[in-house]
């Protein structure tokens, strides 16, 4: 039975009409059910009218209902994290308003899995020989800036910095693109997203085919032998397309 109380936190959308419940593994260890329109559903769970504290514990909450709710149905619509609707008759009202926008993502996003991609290097003074060696213009930079004073010295040391951090960054773009060519023929999407730290020099994701993930697993094996004597992957999947889909529902939408 779908809940009438007041309050429900929003995880996901997903095509069904069929009322469901997924039990208590929502925010709080609440009951996540359905409360459905026509042919679309929002999978919720109770929650006040209050704003969602945001934790480790409650992000994890939210993405492991989006997982589970993946393991029945092949399409599913990542809600932002945070979302909350006074009440079932409001989540019915969006649904009917942006009935035809969900369903087109909902197909988009059918039978399809967002798999993602990390690279770190291994040793960054070998990345950093690489790159003065790549790099006259920081050499010769750095051959002068030793010969300065200590005042121009330490004006000349932040010149280098800044020249090696910059070639760091166009490095890391050159290693990045060729990793995504490699998955191209593959992913039906793909996204480079920002990296941390200086030896993370990837961070993507990829929408592919249910059908083709061993294809794609099979062209990251030949990238982790590639790269196995300086780099090291982390590869994480099958998960919701948070990336390529991530449904926003501002405040002034809800007809209260």
């Amino acid at each position: 039975m779908t809940t009438e109380k007041g309050g429900h936190y929003i995880y996901c959308i997903i095509g069904t009409r069929q009322e469901r419940n997924f039990r208590a593994i929502g925010i709080d260890r609440t009951d996540v059910l359905t409360v459905s329109y026509d042919d679309l559903s929002m999978v919720v769970s109770y929650h006040p009218l209050t704003r969602v504290v945001i934790s480790k514990d409650n992000m994890i909450a939210h993405q492991k209902v989006i997982e589970r709710v993946m393991q029945e149905f092949d399409s599913v619509l990542p809600v932002r994290f945070g979302t909350i609707a006074a009440n079932a008759d409001e989540i019915r009202n969006l649904l009917d308003r942006r009935h035809r926008e969900f369903l087109d993502l909902l197909r988009y996003v059918e039978h399809r899995i967002e798999l993602g991609v990390k690279g770190m290097w291994k040793n960054m003074a070998t990345i950093y020989d690489e790159i003065v060696r790549d790099n006259p213009a920081i050499e010769k930079a750095k051959k002068e800036t030793a010969k300065q004073d200590s005042a121009k010295n330490l004006q000349g040391l932040r010149k280098v910095g800044m020249m090696v951090e910059k070639a760091l960054l166009m490095k890391k773009e050159q290693e990045a693109g060729k990793i995504a060519d490699h998955f191209r023929k593959t992913a039906v999407d793909q996204k480079l997203n920002k990296t941390s730290g200086d030896e993370m020099f990837i961070n993507a994701a990829f929408l592919v085919d249910r059908g083709r993930e061993k294809e794609f697993d099979n062209l990251m094996e030949q990238i982790c032998r590639r790269y196995q004597e300086t780099a090291i992957f982390r590869y994480a999947g099958p998960l919701p397309a948070f990336t390529f889909v991530n449904v926003v529902i501002n405040t002034e939408e809800w007809e209260r």
